[in-house]
């Protein structure tokens, strides 16, 4: 694998799960993802869990993609050593536009929009992000146009309205979190979720309200 993907730099990026490497495929600017180790967990679970979440993150790439929703392509899928190679997206994060918006919340409701319509087409063909925080959300085109979605290997295909309503839940959480009006953004990404899942944003909105309360007084 390491010869046929040359690796340009050292990690680009490291997360708890996860470690990315810009590489060439082909000629073409691509990310290495690779899923590490952990010494924690028993030899038989960790292979497992890696296995299963590299699986899973392939397969929900391209599912979201078929529903309509940008994703990064897949290019090669190595269950062996837990790696997938994909396309490297440019474009800033939402958190980047949020940190860069603070003074002018109203540059952020358009594309607020447009995440809302991607996470309510996702939802309404049947498959969770299960990570959604505004660092997983990319704006290849700038602002102006869709998002991307990336990491979705804590995702469920065939969710249950629990699952849907966390989704949900994260989003409010992170803009609240991140702005001084991230209520009204909420209310913004919310107007485009019922664009995407018109059939059933109600039940999953309503949800989320009572994981919301849930926690609150947990």
């Amino acid at each position: 694998m390491e010869s046929e993907v040359p690796v340009r730099t050292p990690p680009a990026a490291r997360g708890a799960e996860a470690s990315l490497r810009k590489v060439d495929w082909w000629g073409f600017p691509a990310l290495l993802k690779e899923r590490d180790s952990k010494a924690y967990r028993p030899k038989a679970l960790d292979e497992r869990l890696r296995k299963e979440r590299t699986r899973t993150e392939a397969r929900l790439l391209v599912e979201a993609r078929r529903l309509g929703v940008r994703t990064p392509i897949l290019y090669d899928i190595d269950l062996t050593h837990h790696r997938l190679v994909m396309e490297e997206l440019p474009g800033p994060t939402l958190k980047a536009l949020i940190d860069g918006a603070q003074a002018d919340p109203a540059a952020l409701e358009a594309p607020l929009v447009r995440f809302g319509v991607a996470i309510g087409r996702l939802h309404a063909g049947g498959v969770t992000h299960g990570d959604l925080t505004s660092s997983n959300v990319i704006f290849p085109e700038g602002p102006g146009g869709p998002p991307a979605l990336i990491d979705l290997s804590m995702g469920v295909r065939g969710p249950s309205l629990e699952e849907l309503g966390i989704d949900l839940h994260l989003v409010e959480e992170d803009l609240k979190a991140l702005h001084p009006q991230g209520e009204e953004l909420f209310q913004k990404f919310l107007t485009g979720y019922a664009e995407g899942n018109p059939g059933g944003h109600r039940e999953v909105e309503e949800r989320a309200k009572e994981i919301r309360g849930r926690v609150r007084y947990a």
